[in-house]
């Protein structure tokens, strides 16, 4: 009978890309070997560093046996992330960046969360942003809503207000990522995408409430120079699967919301042929007039319009105060969010 000497894969991938990450690599890559769970396997991906970061990788695989290192010229982030993942054999894969930091119970606390829920699809953490001096209140504000998403329920009720999932923080499976492709470029964030190709597809998401991951903010952060990233290109993210999923088989639209916001997103619903059929707003000066063909309605009208047959409702407010005002009026008329109505920022 023969045996086989092969080293069974761990059940845990880290997925690390880097790209000429100075001297955050190396609190990086420390946090990392501080782990408390130990069974896992790094695949860095170096994508043509010219700083040395990529003999800082050389130099860590030479002395941990768990560590690969795929060297390519520098192709961006979704290439990168794309290479890494066809070297990744853990059931699990773990994103990290390598200027964060991740808590030594990081990877233990996320894999206990998997072992409570089963069926998980990806599990995230709370984040912490440092430097606390260098964090802009806008920073925080965001901080504090993605921390104060934890169920599935409230992560995917929230999916189009913005990204509800830190990327770095995030544990996938990896036959999930793999079913769908993995990541794509379409001009707008990757993780993002992600996220929303995932919830389409059934995937359930959940968080551990602990901040597992410190989230370094700086300058040289891509999330802060590449274009990918602007508010435009997340609308356009937003509106691409709002059409494959809440406006799919031509659901009538009305957008509640005539502002910069609601104006901004209904363009590019225009240009995917999903147009709203009326705006919803409590500017004076707006009700009465039209905006992309659609007329702009007082709230009060929205009982009569609903008499006309079965609506998609946006809620395209981005004030948060203003945003649970009108699922509460929503929610008076009977009509409930996730089936009839989405709010979106």
């Amino acid at each position: 009978m023969k045996t086989s000497n092969a080293v069974p894969p761990p059940p845990l991938s880290v997925l690390l890309p880097v790209h000429d990450a100075g001297p955050f690599l190396l609190p990086c890559l420390h946090s990392l070997q501080r782990q408390t769970w130990t069974d896992f396997e790094v695949v860095a991906v170096d994508d043509g560093s010219r700083d040395g970061s990529q003999h800082v990788l050389d130099g860590w695989a030479r002395s941990d046996s768990r560590v690969r290192v795929i060297h390519r010229p520098h192709g961006g982030l979704v290439e990168a992330l794309n290479a890494g993942l066809d070297g990744c054999r853990g059931e699990w894969v773990a994103r990290m960046d390598a200027d964060d930091i991740a808590h030594p119970r990081r990877f233990e606390l996320q894999l206990e969360a998997v072992g409570r829920d089963p069926g998980l699809d990806v599990v995230s953490s709370f984040v912490a942003h440092f430097p606390r001096p260098q964090v802009a209140e806008g920073v925080r504000i965001y901080e504090e809503w993605l921390n104060g998403l934890c169920s599935h329920e409230e992560i995917v009720r929230e999916r189009f207000i913005e990204s509800p999932l830190p990327h770095p923080s995030v544990m996938l499976r990896r036959r999930r990522l793999e079913q769908l492709g993995g990541y794509r470029e379409r001009g707008w964030p990757e993780d993002y995408d992600l996220w929303l190709r995932l919830e389409r597809a059934g995937a359930r998401f959940g968080k551990v409430p602990r901040k597992l991951l410190f989230w370094r903010q700086h300058e040289g952060r891509l999330t802060w120079r590449d274009r990918r990233y602007r508010v435009e290109r997340f609308l356009q993210c937003k509106a691409h699967h709002l059409v494959r999923g809440p406006l799919a088989g031509g659901r009538r639209l009305i957008v509640w919301g005539a502002g910069k916001t609601g104006r901004r997103l209904s363009k590019h619903l225009v240009r995917l042929g999903s147009p709203p059929e009326a705006f919803i707003d409590i500017d004076g000066s707006k009700i009465g007039r039209r905006m992309r063909g659609a007329p702009i309605f007082a709230p009060d009208e929205l009982p009569r319009l609903l008499e006309r047959g079965p609506f998609v409702i946006l809620s395209c407010v981005a004030s948060r105060g203003a945003r649970r005002i009108i699922r509460e009026q929503l929610g008076q008329l009977g009509l409930r969010e996730g089936a009839d109505f989405w709010c979106v920022a």
